[in-house]
């Protein structure tokens, strides 16, 4: 057996068969650990207000905290995910949550501006780190038929986080502090580096390309939790196990696609980032209690749990281009409306609902529409490159919002300026030209 026959025979398998229980767990796994982006980021956002009054923090200090994560996510989209395609997906996962789980847990003891900051960073690279490899792994192991919903799903995991930490902040900060909450976070994040270390399975992909030791006992191994036949031998080590150039991206075949896909991710991650992070605050600052702000945080995130599971089905009928656009479209909309019209509370519930709705659920069509245009052996490098340059909007969105605002700019503003980004990213999914993006 030739390589490119074992790498056809895994691909035929995993695409023409009905998924196993064992690929059904995998996936969940992957579900359950984007639990730790959601956490992350809504950590920091619903202990924004305490950390701002215990320090004095201006608003631009403020929304530095936040940015600062996903300067690390940035960092660790270009730096540690691509190593998925040359070190192997679960070795990623390992460090990725090594990394997690010490910034939460040192920040639990933090007692200044700059340590946090710096513990910020270190937990946001973790991050950068396991995201794109997630989408990786969820595609890697579903079938045809299931693989953009299965890819779609995974992304559900990151609004269940935040939720869960709303309801657990709204209990924890008011009864022991903003600290307690990254302790609690920290904790979390090690059930899941002992998940992973336990169940986590290498991908067969790599397994065939890299041949690390005892890699045919370790495909076989994983073929027969799937109910299938196992091989003989391994074929003859290719030589080309480099990691991809940076140039593939930007190939004839693929340079029109990943351009579109990185100016997408970038406009959409800007507004959903400034959301995450300002919702629970601006709340808090028009009047409401700690409680009762989180819990508009919450809404927020329970809206995008829901529009992830919605925009999974829609994308197996639809497609994921009109699916993207028009959930975009829609944001857009009920973003001017949530800025331009003094709301009462209930209604103020119902429009967060509806954008987290919205915007999350239609963003997250990129995950999968990112994996279908590049093939397994660059994937991780295409998505991880993908979502790390479009965390520079996720790092600069927030600490925008934090700048205008101590210019002066009223909030109904700001939210008719931060939904302008969504029309560019639901027009620039549309017209991603590659023809495995429907």
């Amino acid at each position: 057996m030739t390589y490119e026959q074992l790498q056809t025979r895994l691909k035929e398998l995993m695409d023409t068969n009905p998924m196993s229980t064992y690929q059904i767990i995998i996936v969940a796994l992957c579900f359950i650990l984007n639990f730790n982006d959601g956490i992350d980021v809504l950590v920091v956002s619903f202990t924004g207000s305490e950390i701002a009054n215990e320090w004095g923090l201006s608003k631009s200090e403020l929304g530095y905290i936040f940015s600062a994560g996903l300067a690390g996510m940035t960092a660790g989209c270009f730096l540690l995910a691509p190593l998925g395609d040359k070190i192997g997906r679960r070795k990623i996962f390992l460090v990725s949550l090594v990394l997690i789980t010490s910034g939460m847990l040192l920040a639990y003891g933090v007692t200044s501006y700059a340590q946090l900051l710096t513990l910020r960073v270190l937990t946001g690279l973790g991050i950068g780190g396991i995201l794109p490899n997630l989408a990786t792994v969820a595609a890697e192991f579903s079938n045809t038929k299931r693989r953009d919903f299965s890819v779609g799903l995974v992304q559900a995991g990151w609004p269940l986080g935040a939720i869960l930490t709303g309801f657990f902040t709204t209990w924890a900060v008011p009864e022991f502090g903003w600290r307690f909450a990254y302790l609690a976070a920290g904790l979390v994040s090690l059930v899941m580096l002992v998940g992973v270390y336990i169940f986590m399975p290498e991908s067969l992909a790599f397994l065939g390309k890299h041949q690390p030791k005892n890699a045919k006992n370790k495909i076989n191994a994983i073929l027969k939790k799937m109910n299938q036949e196992g091989i003989e031998q391994l074929p003859v080590k290719p030589h080309d196990t480099q990691p991809v150039p940076l140039k593939d991206l930007f190939s004839p075949l693929y340079i029109a696609s990943t351009l579109r896909l990185w100016i997408g991710i970038f406009f959409g991650f800007l507004t959903l980032y400034t959301l995450m992070s300002w919702v629970p605050n601006i709340a808090k600052e028009s009047g409401m209690p700690f409680e009762m702000a989180t819990l508009v945080g919450t809404a927020l995130n329970f809206g995008a749990f829901a529009g992830v599971f919605v925009m999974g089905m829609c994308i197996t009928r639809f497609g994921i281009r009109k699916v993207l656009l028009g959930f975009m479209l829609t944001a857009f909309a009920i973003m001017l409306i949530y800025g331009n019209y003094r709301l009462t509370p209930l209604l103020m519930f119902v429009l967060t609902f509806f954008i987290g709705f919205f915007v999350q659920g239609g963003f997250n069509a990129f995950y999968p529409a990112a994996t279908r245009i590049y093939p397994a052996n660059m994937r991780s490098t295409g998505v991880g490159l993908a979502m790390g340059v479009g965390r520079f909007g996720a790092i600069l969105g927030p600490a925008l919002f934090g700048i205008f605002s101590d210019w002066g700019l009223a909030v109904t503003t700001l939210f008719s300026l931060f939904s302008v980004p969504l029309l560019v990213a639901g027009f620039m999914a549309y017209s991603i030209p590659s023809k495995n993006v429907n």
